[in-house]
């Protein structure tokens, strides 16, 4: 979806707003009192007049109302308007937010940055699913099916026997947003391999998340494969996600590499 995607399939339909009337004191209090919002859209009914941010808060006086410190200068999307647009204007722009209005101004939604990134992430992850399935039907010559599905970890075969440390706290960032890719798993004969995703996986066990959302690659049982992430599974020894090993951040490869030059060239 995401390639031809538009506004309106990752906006946010239910939005907080603020009145022009309501007082800076007040709207800092909705901001402090929230969860992540650094500012709203200003409205008169559902009609757009404004947005105020918290930056415009900080310089205002505590009494003044909102319709005389708000931008009135709005830059917004229209729902029809492409994804990839809207990532423009986003990026170019430096604006977080943007009000969605219909053609008679109404305010129907927003798009953030954060929804932006995450249309994009959708985009590449069945790119890489195409990919791995053409590369079993070439290999195999066989024909693969793909379902998405949520998967209890625990049920997870890894083939990946280590993670960095450094990365899980990234991949846990993008998790608490919901920002993460799904995982990219195989179902050879009911066994679930994870093909990619061992750093998500890690993290939202960290997280104490049971579950993820999965791009599911599916062999019948009547052409159950002997893969060769699966021989590398079974000789290292991993039968579950609690079988991958978490190294050290100074331990990773290009960290080691990067040591080794330096100590060459003094």
């Amino acid at each position: 979806m995401a390639a031809n995607a538009t506004v309106e399939d990752y906006m946010t339909r239910d939005v907080a707003t603020v009145s022009p009337d309501d007082t800076v004191a007040e709207v800092a209090r909705r901001i402090v009192e929230s969860e992540g919002h650094t500012g709203f859209p200003v409205t008169d009914g559902r009609h757009v007049e404004g947005f105020i941010s918290a930056r415009d808060l900080l310089k205002s006086d505590d009494n003044a109302r909102v319709f005389t410190v708000m931008s009135d200068d709005l830059v917004v999307a229209h729902p029809d308007m492409k994804i990839n647009d809207a990532a423009r204007v986003i990026l170019r722009s430096g604006i977080q937010k943007l009000p969605v209005v219909d053609d008679a101004g109404n305010l129907v939604g927003i798009i953030s940055n954060t929804d932006v990134i995450r249309s994009q992430i959708e985009r590449a992850t069945p790119e890489k699913v195409d990919k791995l399935m053409h590369t079993l039907e070439d290999i195999h010559d066989i024909e693969v099916t793909e379902e998405r599905r949520q998967i209890d970890l625990a049920n997870l075969t890894p083939t990946q026997s280590r993670v960095y440390a450094d990365e899980l706290q990234g991949r846990s960032y993008e998790l608490e947003h919901g920002l993460a890719e799904p995982l990219v798993v195989i179902d050879n004969g009911g066994q679930l391999l994870l093909a990619d995703g061992h750093h998500r996986v890690m993290a939202a066990n960290r997280l104490d998340i049971e579950d993820m959302d999965a791009y599911v690659i599916v062999v019948d049982e009547a052409d159950e494969l002997e893969l060769g992430m699966q021989r590398t599974a079974e000789k290292e020894g991993l039968d579950s996600i609690d079988d991958i090993d978490v190294v050290d951040y100074a331990r990773h490869p290009l960290i080691e590499t990067t040591e080794r030059l330096q100590e060459r060239d003094r």
